[in-house]
């Protein structure tokens, strides 16, 4: 069940080159690998002539060459020009020495500035209030949405909301109807972001997309829910309203999810102490 789904929210073959390896006239092919997840095209086997060996390293020289010449043209740093033409463009999510909000309104980071970086921010920032523990408890979760949300948002929503963390919904999730976890267990639900762009922008509104992973079960001896994670985009329609970026609706949908790779799961007890132990963050570009 994915974290989105779960908040009631809406919403790879890689063919290895062919290698050989030669010498005199003997030559053996050594076996082909399985496809690649990301899909890359099969190539076709390559030369050993030393003549295309000297061609392609000539050429990488002169590539090498030009490069290193028009880095160092026109008598400036990348500080004085402003970075070169590969690096990445100003839409990109990258650290801007913005420093993250110092204020809280609950216990919520609160105060975002008037600017496309302080829209990111708080998107983030909400992103991660509205994927915690919290919003599976009654009077937190009024309290997070009225916060969060444009009071018309709010009030259109709490309905809504309370329908979808019913008994059975916190039941099936282990925990109680007051969205308690079991002695002896501990509940996770976090959102951790990995970027944000923006997609609109203006003086009184915006729409901000939050690319996140997801955790979320029961960690516990016994239980037999553990803890996944997932990959979402989590997409805002936000509006300044009261001197900060308000949410008036959102959206998320799967992925895109990375290929996973070879780690050995934690066990129950690891998860329960590096939740207990690692705090989450408070998100500026």
């Amino acid at each position: 069940m994915s974290l989105g789904d779960e908040h009631g929210h809406g919403d790879s073959a890689r063919a290895d080159d062919e290698l050989y390896a030669g010498g005199g006239q003997t030559r053996t092919r050594l076996p082909e690998r399985s496809t690649d997840p990301y899909g890359g095209a099969r190539r076709g086997p390559r030369s050993s002539s030393r003549s295309l060996i000297t061609v392609v390293a000539v050429v990488v020289l002169l590539v090498a060459a030009i490069a290193f010449a028009n880095r160092g043209g026109g008598g400036s740093s990348s500080a004085d020009s402003g970075g070169h033409g590969n690096d990445p463009k100003a839409s990109a999510t990258a650290p801007t020495g913005k420093r993250p909000v110092t204020t809280k309104t609950s216990g919520i980071p609160s105060g975002f500035g008037h600017d496309e970086q302080g829209v990111q921010s708080a998107a983030a920032n909400y992103a991660v209030t509205l994927g915690s523990t919290g919003m599976f408890k009654k009077d937190s979760r009024h309290a997070i949405v009225d916060l969060l949300y444009t009071p018309q948002a709010a009030a259109r929503l709490q309905g809504p909301m309370d329908q979808a963390y019913s008994p059975g919904f916190l039941d099936k999730m282990g925990l109680n109807a007051d969205g308690e976890a079991p002695a002896g267990k501990t509940f996770v639900s976090r959102v951790v972001p990995v970027g944000t762009t923006v997609q609109q922008y203006s003086a009184d509104s915006a729409k901000v997309a939050v690319w996140y992973v997801g955790l979320i079960g029961m960690s516990g001896e016994t239980s037999t829910d553990p803890v996944t994670s997932s990959w979402k985009t989590w997409t805002f329609d936000l509006r300044w309203t009261r001197d900060d970026w308000k949410i008036v609706s959102d959206a998320q949908q799967n992925g895109p999810a990375p290929v996973p790779g070879d780690d050995k799961a934690a066990t129950s007890d690891e998860i329960r102490k590096a939740i207990e132990e690692y705090g989450g963050f408070t998100y500026a570009r």
